[in-house]
């Protein structure tokens, strides 16, 4: 139980934190860095993450839908960061990130092995259909199929996936913007990468139900 207690403190903190330098910015300036709409009638931001549309009350930072509650941090932290500047479409590792050479590696290494259970017993049509089922754009890629997912208006995250075939099981990569740090932290891209994991298992069930 105590686990549990010291990560809902160590959440309400953070939150806490959040929303407190949120009220240093204009509104209207977060709007046009972060890709949101602010709504000045209802004084609440409007923002796309995946295939949610989600409003963002202001002070108070109510979610309309509610999501889950490390999402909302990093949509916080995420309006707070964006700096508006221009989507590299260079892509680079979680590890390739600032900061990332150990946090990030270590996550690269476990999204790998993540990636090839979650794809072990799945088609390429399924796994398709869970992709656009969360919004991602299907582009061309050397990889058998890159889906980018719009995690943020201006964060998006590519999935490059290899099916299996006679010789290798099939697997997968999740990858940034190289310059994805101008609007989350390593720390935060971790969780970002994480919900969109464990959306994509979600989504699979969802599927087979």
């Amino acid at each position: 139980m105590e686990p549990i207690i010291q990560e809902n403190r160590a959440f309400s903190k953070m939150r806490t934190s959040a929303v407190q330098r949120l009220q240093n910015h204009l509104l209207n300036e977060i709007a046009l860095k972060s890709g949101a709409i602010f709504h000045k009638e209802d004084t609440c931001l409007e923002i796309q993450s995946l295939n949610q549309r989600l409003k963002i009350s202001i002070p108070e930072c109510d979610f309309t839908p509610h999501i889950e509650e490390w999402h909302q941090l990093v949509i916080l932290h995420y309006l707070d960061l964006a700096d508006g500047v221009k989507v590299s479409k260079e892509q680079v590792s979680f590890g390739g990130l600032k900061d990332g050479l150990i946090r990030g590696t270590k996550f690269d290494q476990y999204m790998e092995k993540e990636l090839g259970l979650f794809l072990a017993d799945k088609t390429s049509e399924q796994i398709l259909k869970i992709c656009k089922s969360l919004g991602a754009e299907i582009v061309e890629d050397r990889s058998d199929l890159c889906a980018v997912f719009p995690f943020l208006p201006h964060y998006p995250i590519w999935l490059k996936i290899w099916f299996a075939d006679e010789e290798f099981d099939a697997s997968g990569k999740m990858l940034l913007s190289k310059n994805a740090d101008h609007y989350l932290t390593i720390e935060d891209a971790v969780t970002a990468g994480d919900i969109l994991l464990s959306r994509l298992k979600s989504a699979a069930e969802e599927s087979l139900e």
